[in-house]
């Protein structure tokens, strides 16, 4: 399986743009049950949450995952699911959707290939542009999946809509901002994680021609990589499916394991109730007081198992769908 067979030009930055948050939601509804069960590993044995024998305790990804089938339905898999498409249809718009245009802005003119810097700046630019656009979304997304977790009688939101009211009537405006700067952080070391791995693995691939399909099937590229002169410079003969997976993969594991840290930080504050933490910092001690150094990689394999699938479903929905909408907008001869 190779997936379409693309065309001889590049996709323009808005095709980019669409397609990025397009296939970020796809990914969303293929893996949204790992993440609910990420953030509810990672705010269990919070301070604030009473321990008691009571208490519910969740153990392990599938262990999560039933015990929220259990006792609280089905559909508490896809709690906050309205929130979490809302956040990428901007966040991952701009994030993955400009990375390209924003490296060939860092990468000096006249230059043959972008090099290793370009990249990381491109990936902490836009992930920094994208958190400040789409942070009440994230806000609510993580209060929501976190508000299953409590009785029904002690729940704070009823319905996504009511969380945006609810959040910026008790808190303020700000409230919705709550954790920008440790999200701002995370997702800088995330995009660096994603893209600048994924950019790196599929150029590798794509040199070596280790991917190359039976057919010979050529395909667009994430960003401009150099290839022989007598190719066209936007296509190669190993850009498929195989290739973007493993790529998507790599990207996956090393961005879990660089961002899980901060994750668990964000995660904690932006659940918190006011008061609770007075910055992310005061959240980043309380949590190695009481964990210690474990505690920063709480739901690691929820998380990595969330981040690889979603980064496998994401990047090869994202090529092909680029490859969908100019191959529509070219006149076929």
């Amino acid at each position: 399986m190779v997936g379409l067979k693309p065309p001889e030009v590049p996709p323009t930055a808005a095709v980019k743009f669409i397609s990025a948050g397009t296939a970020a939601c796809i990914a969303d509804l293929c893996t949204f049950p790992l993440d609910t069960a990420k953030v509810r590993l990672q705010i269990q044995g919070e301070v604030r949450i009473p321990r008691s024998t009571s208490a519910m305790e969740y153990r392990g990804v599938l262990g999560t995952l039933s015990t929220m089938v259990r006792t609280e339905g089905p559909r508490s898999l896809y709690s906050g699911l309205a929130a979490g498409l809302q956040r990428q249809m901007s966040f991952a718009s701009i994030r993955i959707g400009l990375y390209d245009s924003v490296k060939q802005l860092y990468t000096p003119k006249g230059a043959e290939s972008t090099g290793l810097a370009a990249r990381m700046l491109a990936g902490c630019t836009t992930g920094a542009v994208a958190v400040a656009c789409a942070q009440p979304t994230d806000v609510v997304k993580v209060r929501f999946q976190a508000n299953g977790a409590m009785p029904e009688s002690a729940r704070r939101y009823s319905g996504t809509v009511d969380a945006y009211r609810t959040i910026a009537r008790e808190e303020g405006v700000r409230g919705l901002w709550r954790g920008t700067l440790p999200n701002i952080a995370r997702n800088a070391i995330v995009n660096c994680g994603e893209l600048v791995t994924y950019d790196l693995i599929k150029d590798a691939l794509l040199r070596t021609q280790l991917m190359t399909g039976k057919d010979g099937t050529r395909g667009t590229r994430l960003g401009a990589i150099p290839v022989p002169a007598t190719l066209n410079p936007w296509v190669c003969p190993t850009d498929n499916i195989p290739c973007h997976f493993v790529a998507a993969f790599g990207a996956g594991f090393c961005a879990t394991v660089v961002a899980s840290p901060v994750d668990v930080v964000k995660t904690r504050y932006m659940n918190a109730g006011p008061g609770q933490y007075r910055n992310a910092l005061s959240c980043l001690l309380a949590l190695l007081m009481q964990d210690g150094l474990a505690g920063f990689y709480k739901g690691f394999v929820p998380s990595f198992l969330r981040l690889g699938s979603w980064n496998v479903v994401m990047f090869i929905s994202y090529e092909q769908l680029q490859r969908i909408a100019v191959l529509a907008r070219t006149p076929q001869s």
